[in-house]
Parts: structure tokens; sequence; C-alpha cells
């Protein structure tokens, strides 16, 4: 795992939080659905179900051990924000919460932490990634983010 805390020009998550526009041909603005001063949400652009979603620190840090206290309560914060949107958006009967560390861990972007919230429904279409290396999602990435954006504006303005 990288140490830096410095963006790099290759990351995905650090060419978001700054001023580029784009992530291949997809807009940031389609992307992110909430910013805070440390950290962000963001769809995944491969999510496993609909509403799949990371917080991530604007800083390009690879571990929690590398956070600062503000990033962590933010990330927590944020996390928890995006628990109560997907809640109240997607009625999941429950949700993956998860980090991995690493790319022995399963981490598809090892060198910039990011948390991943995945909705889940008894009986959801998730094994199809693994037996058919597809996904099933009925729903588009901007429908998310329409569903999802104004939740997450109501839920930040409250803590303002």
């Amino acid at each position: 795992m990288t140490s830096t805390s410095t963006p790099s020009t290759d990351c995905i998550f650090c060419s978001v939080s700054t001023a580029e526009q784009s992530v291949g041909d997809v807009s940031r603005d389609d992307l992110v659905l909430a910013h805070g001063r440390a950290c962000y949400v963001i769809l995944n652009l491969y999510p496993y179900n609909n509403g799949h979603l990371m917080v991530v620190p604007r800083r390009h840090i690879a571990s929690l051990t590398l956070a600062t206290a503000d990033e962590l309560s933010e990330l927590m914060q944020l996390t928890r924000d995006a628990e109560s949107a997907l809640t109240e958006a997607y009625r999941p009967e429950g949700i993956n919460v998860g980090i991995n560390l690493g790319r022995a861990a399963g981490a598809g972007i090892a060198d910039h932490l990011h948390v991943h919230l995945v909705p889940r429904w008894t009986g959801d279409t998730n094994f199809m990634s693994v037996v058919g290396q597809t996904r099933v999602l009925p729903e588009q990435m901007d429908d998310t983010a329409r569903r999802l954006r104004p939740i997450f504006e109501r839920l930040l303005n409250a803590r303002r």
C-alpha cells in the first residue's frame, strides 16, 4: 500500500476530487452525490447492485492509519448518511459496508482508501458476477443519482 497523500494523476478518486470534469465517458457531476470538506460520496462506476456507492477521502491515502481525525470523522459521518440515504431510497433488506485495504484484500483501487456500501436483498442477482461474468442492474446510473442526490442534500443540510 502506498503511504503518500499526494494526489495521483493515475488515481480515479483523485481525478474526481479535483477539477477534472469526467471519468472516461461519465461526467464527474453524474457520479458524485455529496461533497464534504474532507470526503465525498460517489456512485460506483461498476456497481454490484443498484445504489452501490463509495465514501472517499479527498486526500490520496491508502489506509485508515494515514487518515486524520477529521477525515476519519467525516468518512464515518458520510458512511452513516449513505446508509440512511440507501435505506430511504431503496428499502434494502441489508447493506454490505466494507473497506478493502490492499490488492490482496480485494481492493480494485488499492492506493486510495474508500468505503463501499452495497444495498442487498434476499435473492438478489449478485451471483451473476461470479457465474455469468455479467451484472444485472434494472436502474441506470443517472436514475440512481437523481434518486439519491436530494436525500444526501437534505442529510448534509441538516448537519450544518
